[in-house]
């Protein structure tokens, strides 16, 4: 007789990393339950947060572990808010589920190939036009009313204490320099982006972009977002695609209601990507040589120049 496949009850974030990394391990729960939407077999997908499987070429699963249930209720709700509202397709909700205290979302599928895989081929100019693209559609979102949003997301002052607490063991792990590790404290004592919230995607980036005929296709991954200053939301492309490319920089801004971006407030924008919910300077600032900056408003006007 067959046992059901089974999941841990409540893993912690090590568990839950060793179980994602190895999908043999968790591909069985989850074919198990996109047989309800689909006859095609679930193959694993992605590399991020939670366990995502394709079902076929039109939906995708996603189970989350009880730890980030939060980020499944914003996820569900992002996902309505945004669909059909945006001059780039996002996912269309099908349906929520739960298996063994581990929720869950199934949704469409976007056509298209990661901006990341294809990105390293494309010219400047075809660059450019990504970017531009990418600036109007973060604009897009951030003028969207809030809606139910603002009782799903973490308080942005709460959000920012607790970053502020986590920043020097975080950046630490993570291979920060150490001479720049010992100016992260004083340098972290100032102003960072303040202003009116609006919706923060934080997946304007290559990973969770969407490419196919030359353009953006699509743009996916909601579960992280929050409710803050639009500045943090220009991190993302500004750091992995534009890496210190004036021109780039340029062309998002020109997209994102065809603004100038002010190079004074760099160092604002430094402290907030040092306070990014996923800050890894290592694998976000695609410039070489940077780690050599001596302090962190060199390192700013390398990336913003």
């Amino acid at each position: 007789m067959s046992t059901q496949p089974q999941l841990p009850a409540n893993p912690d974030v090590a568990e839950f990393d060793a179980l994602r990394q190895h999908p043999a391990r968790w591909i069985g729960v989850v074919a198990t339950l996109g047989a309800r939407y689909s006859s095609a077999p679930a193959v694993a997908a992605g590399d991020g947060t939670v366990l995502v499987a394709l079902l076929g070429d039109d939906l995708v699963l996603k189970l989350y572990p009880p730890s980030l249930r939060d980020h499944c209720v914003f996820e569900h709700a992002m996902l309505t808010h945004l669909h059909d509202r945006l001059s780039l397709p996002t996912p269309r909700l099908v349906d929520s589920l739960e298996h063994a205290g581990w929720p869950g979302l199934v949704m469409t599928q976007l056509p298209g190939t990661p901006l990341d895989r294809v990105w390293p081929a494309l010219a400047k100019r075809q660059r450019s036009v990504v970017l531009q693209t990418i600036g109007r559609v973060a604009a897009e979102v951030h003028a969207l009313p809030l809606g139910a949003m603002p009782a799903l997301a973490p308080r942005w002052t709460d959000f920012l204490k607790l970053q502020r607490e986590r920043c020097r063991q975080r950046q630490q792990r993570t291979g920060l320099p150490a001479h720049l590790l010992t100016q992260l404290d004083d340098f972290l004592d100032g102003p960072v982006p303040q202003g009116p919230a609006v919706i923060l995607t934080g997946e304007y980036t290559p990973f969770n972009l969407l490419h196919q005929h030359g353009a953006l296709s699509g743009m996916f991954d909601f579960g992280d977002g929050l409710l803050g200053p639009p500045e943090y939301d220009w991190l993302g492309p500004l750091c992995f695609l534009a890496a210190g490319d004036a021109d780039c920089i340029d062309a998002f801004f020109d997209g994102y209601h065809g603004r100038r971006f002010d190079r004074r407030r760099r160092n604002e924008l430094m402290r907030l990507l040092l306070l990014h919910r996923y800050s890894h300077l290592q694998a976000q600032i695609a410039m070489p040589g940077w780690q050599a900056a001596p302090d962190f408003p060199t390192l700013a006007a390398l990336i913003w120049p």
